[in-house]
């Protein structure tokens, strides 16, 4: 019979690549994570890992069993939600990804804020502009931008009418001049976005019922969506991003909007998951939060905009 706690070490083992790292995560010695692994193995009559003395990786099978696992796991936690009844304090761990700019600057507060009303509640937070994979990676929840592309997920809108705007810093501008229309962008400073490789130099925007594509350049690239927004801010450029990414910095007047009768690329912003039994109450209650709070920004968006 399959142990859950050896199904708990695969899952770590998995997502932190080597049986050492698992090992002192659970505060257990090597060996025994390493002879947990072999007991799943014997039991599922497969091979999960792939070993050599450098390297451990999931086998094919151990990919396709990875997702069976955590929702075998996310099954349990949510049978112990339910006898301890939705009124009993949150306890447990929540983990949670979100992207670099939106997470240290819109949601850190919120999130923080959330913690300390349920002081039984720990969080572990996970910022990066790389998507998380949510089969491997210790998150049970990420915030996650764009329309959810897999059916391996459940997305939870959090902002669905949220768009993407033309900003630049009043002393940009005023070195630079405004930009009248889309293809002066050409003309400009744009701050190009760099990830996983790929360069978005080309802004998208709907005119007409299509997408028209500019294609924009300038002498300052990132892959960090936050520094992007600071160099905005210092007047190195015109960014091309979330509303609410500069929201905050628009009503201050850090920034302003650019073309604002022009509307930008829609950019949703959801809570992922990978199975609706994984939205425990400390799920649903942060989802309810969150929504809430960023509802109020959206609601700030020039109509124009829309």
């Amino acid at each position: 019979m399959v142990r859950f706690d050896d199904l708990a070490l695969f899952m770590r083992t998995a997502a932190l690549g080597s049986f050492s790292n698992a090992a002192r995560e659970a505060a257990l010695l090597p060996g025994q994570v390493s002879a947990a692994i072999q007991r799943l193995e014997r039991e599922l009559d497969v091979r999960l890992f792939a070993r050599s003395t450098r390297s451990l990786r999931l086998t094919a099978q151990g990919e396709e069993y990875l997702p069976y696992a955590k929702r075998v796991l996310a099954t349990l936690q949510e049978g112990r939600e339910c006898l301890r009844g939705e009124a009993d304090a949150l306890q447990g761990t929540l983990q949670i990804a979100a992207p670099s700019d939106l997470g240290r600057n819109v949601l850190l507060p919120w999130i923080t804020a959330f913690r300390d009303a349920h002081p039984k509640l720990s969080v572990r937070l996970f910022l990066s502009d790389q998507l998380t994979d949510l089969f491997r990676d210790p998150v049970e929840i990420a915030i996650r931008y764009g329309r959810a592309d897999s059916a391996s997920y459940v997305a939870l809108p959090l902002a669905s009418d949220n768009r993407r705007v033309l900003v630049a810093s009043p002393a940009y501008l005023q070195r630079h001049g405004r930009p009248r229309t889309l293809d002066e962008l050409a003309g400009h400073n744009c701050l190009i976005y760099v990830l996983g490789g790929r360069l978005y130099d080309k802004w998208m925007f709907p005119v007409g019922g299509a997408l028209h594509q500019v294609n924009v350049g300038g002498p300052l690239f990132c892959d960090d969506a936050d520094v992007a927004r600071r160099w905005a801010i210092e007047g190195q450029g015109i960014a091309y991003k979330s509303w609410l990414d500069v929201c905050a910095d628009v009503q201050t007047g850090r920034l302003e909007l650019l073309m604002p009768e022009q509307p930008g690329e829609a950019a949703p912003l959801n809570l992922i998951c990978t199975h609706r039994k994984q939205f425990f109450p400390a799920i649903r209650q942060l989802h309810e939060v969150l929504k809430e709070r960023v509802s109020a920004l959206t609601a700030l968006l020039p109509q124009c905009a829309l």
